[in-house]
């Protein structure tokens, strides 16, 4: 009875909270800022400077200045971040299509959604149908009539699908006609129009499926090969002459845009029967021109060859590594590129030396034919496996780049870091596949794993010793034959109670306490290890090994925080087990009714009560889209799905990642295949948790600090700062009274000015959260108070409130009290954030928006907020922290206390100063008598700097400086300050007896 009352309760909470809008709530991106694997790349000639890019998890971007910068113009019109294909219309550069879902089909594809037209060259999009047909190739525009639209559509990634095929509108993608199909099993990677003649078309069929432990890539001859119509697809005939007979794989086509008589086509296919064909009569006969194995390195993967627009004999094949041939296809030369695993290029027209090539590390273009290429550090497309953070301050975040290295970058930006917008990151050993976690208590030491192999790196040495168990090379390696089955993203977890214990897992789990040197097992096979599931990867043509495809293997572990030994261990072939005396017995506790074979991204243990657990698990490759969360308090006996059809995740959102808010029982957060999600209740409902965050794969989350992190698919880390709002049991129960949430406590760090460039470090600053009932005009003021009762700083929302204030900021002369305006303290309807920057009043100036702004930052200690609401108080109290690094320099509380008291009295002789100043300026142009005119400018000079280059700093400018000097950083003043202060002060006041204003 108690168990179904909490639930109702959390039900009817969660009904409440459901209708609450949390724009409020905005994530950040920290990077990195180099980027992650691009799939399609294209451009138009009748803007040279303008290219596009799509992104495996990313999106598409698009670049207006060689590629100088890259900005994103998918977000907020795509379902999914995928891409497959993008292409400009030839006679109209703002008409735009893109085909979703990339053709390279490994294991981390997303799928994807349909094709998206723009008639405004990417400003904004428009879905045009073929959701379901999943991967497409190639998308191809008649370049007489850009209604007119084919695309190859290679189907869905991992189960078999009608929707395969080729399909063609004739009315800009309101109404499609499929024109060719094969079979469910079937689809078509490319496909090219006769240039002269759109109505002749060359299709490339391939049989593609990807599953857990194999890729199926090409099949017998009639389930692939080349296909060709004449009359715009009403009828097919296959190409065969001079292709290969037998087995045949993935296919890509390029045409002479010069000479349309001449086809090239790569061809996988068995031993030497791989490679390029050519064809010199539209695809009546074809001669292999060349068997080089660089041309079908990972056929499923690369696979793409594009021609010179201008002549015919210069060939470039995109795989490991980009070849040129000069010959027609005959010899073969390697290309050097910013980064390996090549895609996609295309060439300018008008001029080829102009082109845009993209690979696993981004798009790059060149002007001069590939000698010199444009950067990939302005890309923020990082495809990341996991998230971490050490126990710095601020704290950093690691993680592992997809064909790239381990990252950590900080949370935000540390003063050394030099000027907003500058990028930090820094490897931390290992490899692209992660995970990357640091030393609890000792952020110098990072455990990694490396595709299966563990190391621990030094940051202070930049030594990474490995210590891999078994210390075995395992890739190549038929499963069954491995003593130990190790996934590429093989997990890392440190124990919670004991910084020197780490695990790690293969089937089995290991332990050790000393780096690595010493492993022990703690378990026996903890995964299902069917037989038919340990096969060689790759069929039936090329055999592709790689780690990703090791089945049957440990994919998460988790030590509970509460209970020592508690460790709750998950399967990417969907078995979860659990001990709870340190790995002595172990209980499979799989939820009975759920499905098998999924792969558990996640396990959670509950940090409030020690029976209590959560899973979530992706079926997405093996075709089931459907997430899959799970919830027990019986220490697994028991599960309940939390993620059904109508309590909040869509139905096709795979999940990927739960995790469970360390302060707050209930308060949940899931990630998944397309995005973010949060429950209240314990996972009775759920709410979309999206907000500013693109659509791409979250991977993984962890709290710290008040803070949500994330990793992703695509777009590399984000942060939600301060969810101390989503932990207050207010936020269920909003409905026509103000709410003011309780702040953060805030750790006060000095750091660079914050701005909108990235990555995005935002200044320190305590984010305080309110609730209105209703939208206001006017009404709403913010007020903070010190420990001892006295305002330090009062923000209002309109300038009209500054009149009712007690003392108005234009004659506030030097009160205590700080009165300004600031727009983003928002009066709309809802949940609202405000920023406040920790700092109180400064000197006065005589520009009115600068007056009394950027103060020194108030000292830790105890603060509360008032808020203010149509004559309604609301406060709550904070804390703001000493930054720990201070203290380990010796630097007090005390010592901070007395620099703010220098640099106040500093402040206030500035404001008398610049007054005195403006005051004199005023009176020196009321005075008409010449000589009273003439001593008042005298004494003018001695306290204003004269205009021009170069001036000598007069009085009011060297109080200023003084006042940097002590307000720059948290220190003791210095005797010089000190005694600087009492000099200025001393002039000053013998200044004014000079003059009676």
């Amino acid at each position: 009875m108690k168990k179904l009352l909490i639930s109702t309760i959390y039900l009817l909470l969660g009904f409440s909270v459901l209708g609450q809008d949390f724009d409020a709530f905005q994530y950040r991106t920290i990077g990195p800022n180099r980027g992650g694997r691009v799939t399609t790349v294209t451009g138009t000639p009748l803007l040279p400077g303008t290219f596009y890019l799509g992104a495996s998890g990313a999106g598409v971007w698009k670049t207006d200045d060689y590629g100088t910068t890259w900005n994103n113009v998918s977000d907020g019109y795509f379902k999914t971040p995928s891409i497959g294909a993008i292409e400009v219309a030839s006679n109209d550069p703002n008409i735009v299509y893109v085909g979703t879902g990339s053709d390279g089909i490994r294991s981390n594809i997303i799928s994807g959604k349909g094709v998206y037209k723009s008639i405004d060259a990417g400003k904004t999009w428009t879905h045009i149908g073929l959701e379901n047909v999943g991967q497409i190739g190639a998308v191809e525009i008649d370049p007489a009539n850009s209604n007119i639209v084919w695309v190859a559509a290679i189907g869905n990634a991992f189960k078999p699908n009608e929707e395969r095929g080729i399909y063609k509108t004739m009315d800009g993608g309101n109404t499609w006609e499929k024109v060719l199909f094969i079979s469910n099993e079937t689809g078509f990677a490319d496909l090219e129009l006769l240039p002269g003649n759109p109505n002749v078309v060359y299709a490339a069929a391939w049989k593609a499926q990807r599953t857990p432990w194999t890729i199926i890539s090409g099949g017998e001859n009639k389930e692939g090969g080349i296909y060709k119509s004449v009359n715009g697809g009403k009828d097919w005939v296959k190409l065969k002459d001079g292709l290969p007979k037998g087995l045949i794989g993935k296919i890509d086509l390029a045409v002479s845009p010069t000479d349309s008589s001449i086809l090239y086509a790569v061809i996988e296919a068995p031993g030497k029967e791989g490679g390029v064909y050519k064809s010199v009569d539209q695809g009546k006969t074809f001669t292999q021109t060349s068997s080089n194995e660089g041309l079908v390195n990972r056929p499923f993967y690369y696979t793409n060859i594009e021609l010179d627009p201008t002549n015919p004999d210069i060939v470039y094949s995109n795989a490991n590594p980009l070849l040129k041939s000069t010959d027609g296809g005959k010899t073969w030369k390697r290309m050097s590129v910013p980064h390996g695993d090549n895609h996609d290029i295309w060439l300018n027209p008008n001029n080829p030396d102009l082109l845009i090539q993209c690979n696993d590390g981004g798009a790059n273009i060149s002007h001069n034919g590939g000698k010199t290429w444009s950067t990939q550090f302005n890309q923020p497309t990082a495809e990341i496996y996991q998230v971490a953070v050490d126990d710095q301050y601020p704290y950093w975040v690691y993680g592992a780049q997809q064909d790239n290295t381990t990252i950590a970058i900080p949370s935000s930006a540390p003063t050394a870091s030099g000027p907003q917008g500058t990028q930090i990151m820094m490897d931390v050993g290992g490899c692209e596949t992660g995970p990357a976690i640091p030393k609890p208590g000792d952020p110098n030491v990072v455990y990694n794993n490396c595709k299966g192999r563990f190391s621990v790196f030094n940051k202070i040495t930049g030594t990474d010793r490995e210590y891999s168990i078994g210390a075995s090379n395992i890739y190549g390696h038929n499963p069954k034959d491995l003593k130990y089955r190790f996934q590429r993203v093989a997990p890392i977890h440190v124990s919670p109670h004991d910084p020197d214990v780490v695990y790690m897992g293969s089937q089995y789990l290991y332990k050790t306490r000393n780096n690595g040197q010493i492993w022990q097992t703690i378990s026996p096979d903890l995964t299902a290890n069917e037989d038919d599931k340990q096969v060689i990867s790759g069929s039936p043509i090329t055999r592709d090994i790689t780690g990703e495809e090791y089945y049957s293997t440990l994919y998460s572990i988790r030590e509970s925080k509460i209970k020592p030994g508690l460790i709750w261990t998950g399967s990417n072939d969907g078995v979860i087990s659990v001990t709870q005396d340190g790995g002595q017995t172990w209980a499979n506790v799989t939820p009975k009714k759920m499905p098998k074979g999924g792969r558990v991204e996640s396990v959670e243990p509950s940090q409030f009560d020690p029976a209590k657990a959560y899973i979530t698990v992706d079926r997405h490759l093996l075709g089931d889209t459907t997430p899959y969360i799970y919830k027990t308090d019986d220490y697994g006996k028991n599960w309940t799905l939390i993620s059904t059809e109508s309590n909040g995740i869509p139905s096709d959102y795979s999940a990927r990642v739960l995790r469970e808010d360390p302060k707050t029982e209930g308060l949940l957060y899931a990630g998944t295949e397309f995005g973010m999600f949060i429950s209240f209740n314990d996972g009775e409902t759920w709410k979309a948790f999206q907000q500013n965050l693109p659509v791409t794969p979250i991977t993984d989350i962890i709290i710290n600090r008040g803070d949500l992190v994330l990793s992703t698919m695509g777009r590399g880390f984000w942060i939600l700062d301060n969810i101390s709002a989503l932990r207050d049991s207010k936020i269920n129960a909003l409905a026509e009274e103000p709410v003011l949430f309780k702040p953060e406590n805030t750790y006060r760090y000095r750091t660079p000015w914050g701005s909108g460039d990235f990555p995005n470090y935002p200044s320190t600053s305590v984010s305080i959260d309110y609730y209105l009932p209703k939208e206001l005009k006017s009404g709403v003021s913010l007020e903070i108070f010190n420990a001892e009762g006295k305002s330090v700083s009062k923000i209002v929302s309109d300038s009209t409130q500054l009149k009712s204030t007690k003392e108005q900021v234009e004659d506030m002369g030097l009160s205590m009290v700080f009165v300004y305006v600031d727009t983003k303290l928002e009066t709309k309807k809802g949940i609202n954030r405000f920023e406040w920057d920790l700092r109180e009043k400064g000197a006065w100036s005589s520009n009115k928006s600068r007056s009394y702004k950027n103060g020194p930052m108030v000292p830790p200690g105890s603060y509360t907020a008032k808020l203010t609401v149509d004559g309604k108080t609301l406060e709550q109290p904070f804390q703001i922290l000493m930054d720990p690094r201070l203290e380990q320099e010796g630097i007090s509380l005390e010592t901070i206390k007395e620099q703010l008291a220098l640099q106040n009295q500093v402040n206030q002789l500035l404001s008398e100063a610049r007054k005195f100043q403006s005051d004199l300026e005023k009176k020196i142009k009321e005075t008409k008598n010449k000589e009273e005119k003439e001593k008042l400018e005298n004494v003018l000079k001695t306290i204003k700097n004269d205009e021009g280059a170069y001036p000598q700093q007069m009085m009011v400018a060297q109080i200023s400086y003084l006042s940097n000097i002590i307000g720059g950083s948290d220190k003791k003043p210095g005797n010089e300050e000190i005694e600087r202060f009492k000099e200025l002060q001393e002039l000053f006041n013998q200044t004014k007896r000079q003059v009676d204003l």
